[in-house]
This record gives structure tokens, sequence and C-alpha cells, in this order.
């Protein structure tokens, strides 16, 4: 069954509000250095639809406009947007039927970019490589626990629950 734009538009909205949500019920977890951002696992819905690329990245705006700063508002989002893409690019690409390769999409991309936004704009000292390698290891460890546990527990869910997984194929 074929959407129509306005059920897209809403469906992308859906996903957005969502990971919102969750980014700002769980805020405590959500930002810094050391964070685990939940909703993160939403960033592998693109492996069912690339109306969740648009959702997750306009999701991560809204999450970083609300609760972190206009810096990380630019480039968490973009890093999203790209982790998103990414994703979707490599979502037939399944080891034991797992999108492993689209769960690591978001892992990578915000190890790098998070990690370097925190070591270069939020910390007090002046930037060194120990610490560029420190927050790109933990803002890294936290999407393992998102992306790679969370989120290909997601796909899981999804793949297996009917209304679901038609609700994000349609």
């Amino acid at each position: 069954m074929l959407l129509s734009k306005p059920q897209r538009m809403a469906r992308c909205a859906m996903i957005a509000a969502l990971y919102t949500a969750v980014s700002l019920l769980l805020a405590p977890f959500s930002y810094g250095a050391v964070q685990v951002r939940v909703a993160e696992a939403l960033t592998l819905l693109p492996v069912f639809t690339p109306d969740a690329v648009v959702g997750v990245t306009l999701g991560c705006l809204l999450t970083n406009l609300l609760g972190s700063s206009p810096i990380d508002a630019v480039f968490g989002t973009l890093a999203t947007l790209a982790a998103a893409l990414l994703t979707y690019a490599l979502r037939r690409v399944r080891w034991r039927s797992l999108p492993l390769a689209s769960a690591l999409m978001p892992v990578l991309i915000n190890a790098l970019v998070v990690g370097a936004e925190i070591t270069v704009f939020f910390m007090d000292a002046p930037f060194t490589l120990p610490a560029l390698a420190f927050n790109m290891f933990t803002v890294g460890l936290g999407e393992v626990v998102s992306c790679m546990g969370l989120g290909l527990l997601l796909v899981r869910c999804v793949e297996k629950n009917r209304t679901l997984g038609e609700f994000l194929t349609a």
C-alpha cells in the first residue's frame, strides 16, 4: 500500500515526536560527554523507510534545540542526518539477518562528530588529542548501547510485529 504525501509527512512527524519525547524524558542520559541517548535506537528506522531519515533528523534537531545548544543543534543534527542516510544506504547489508552495517553508522558518525564537538566547543580545557579520543570513545560507547543494542532489538521487533512492519514499510 502506498502512502499519500500527507500520510508520509505524518509518519515523519510521529518519528520526530517520538525521538524528541524519549530524549527529553530521559534528559539526564541524553546529553553530555558520557551519554546514552536511548532515542538513537530510532536511527535504525531508515532500514525500513526513507521517511525515517527525515523523522530522526527532525527529532534530533528538536531535541537539541530544546535541551542542548545551538552548536549541538547544528553539528549533532548533521551527524544524525549523515548517519540516517548511511543507515538507509546500507539497509540490505545483513549479517545473520541483522543490519549490523546500518547500526554501525550512527555509532561511528556520532562518535566522530559529537565527540569532536564536545572537545572543541564544550570543554574548559584546551584541545588535546587524548581529550578528543576520550570524548569520541564515550559518545561511541553510548551509541553502541543505543544503536547496536536497543536499535537492533527495535529492528527485530518491527520485523516480527506485522502492524509496525506495515506502518514503517508502506
